[in-house]
């Protein structure tokens, strides 16, 4: 395997002055292509602050962000975006589905914003994607209609839309119960076999770290393994 995205030292603060925070301490960290990698650490440690620097949506204070061979400290925002929409996806612990779309809208949705338009291409794509995660029974049925672990299948696939080399997940399955919570896990990780896609899943759930193959540790805005 080679590297995906390589960070090192990298610091981020808030405020100025009296009020200055530092939150990530010089944090150093590597994915690897096809990584499937657990993110952990207590409430303050930097978790949620370096996941958004990983999802570009925020930049660092100083250090080195690569991914793709794309030093993107150095990127302007409309860069970011697009290289946001075309190489990341997302899964949240709250699926943020659009209640009165379909599970194949919700899908579809982020290549159409791209794309200033639903295609009969991205339409097959977001079919392909539900049958994958097992939902091409329910295509059709509103976000409303669909079960707690359903959504967040359907987030999943909504996440793979535009064929990410990284998915970012944080806290995937903390709002379900445990029996969901180990299908959309062993899905993660089908997913990441079948397709080499990485994963960085940020989680309190010892046992869904444990289903990873690596654990990276934050602690006090540094890893303490990786």
């Amino acid at each position: 395997m080679s590297a995906l995205v390589q960070i090192r030292n990298l610091v981020k603060t808030y405020g100025e002055g009296e009020a200055e925070t530092r939150v990530l301490k010089g944090l150093d960290m590597t994915l690897e292509e096809s990584d499937l990698a657990a993110l952990l650490g207590p409430s303050g440690s930097g978790k949620s602050t370096l996941l958004t620097i990983l999802g570009t949506l925020m930049q660092p204070t100083s250090g080195e962000h690569v991914m793709l061979g794309q030093d993107l400290t150095q990127a302007g925002d409309g860069e970011l975006t697009e290289f946001r929409n075309r190489h990341i996806g997302f899964v949240f612990q709250f699926h943020h589905l659009l209640p009165d779309f379909t599970a194949l809208e919700n899908v579809v949705f982020p290549t159409a914003i791209s794309d200033g338009r639903e295609t009969a291409q991205a339409r097959k794509r977001g079919a392909q994607l539900l049958e994958r995660v097992g939902l091409g029974h329910r295509i059709d049925f509103r976000a409303t209609q669909l079960s707690g672990g359903q959504k967040q299948r359907v987030a999943i696939a909504r996440a793979l839309m535009n064929q990410p080399e990284l998915v970012l997940a944080d806290e995937p399955t903390g709002n379900l119960d445990r029996e969901s919570a180990e299908q959309v896990m062993a899905l993660i990780r089908e997913i990441n076999e079948d397709e080499n896609t990485t994963f960085l899943i940020s989680t309190h759930d010892e046992k869904i770290a444990a289903a990873c193959r690596r654990q990276i540790k934050v602690v006090d805005g540094k890893t303490a393994s990786a």
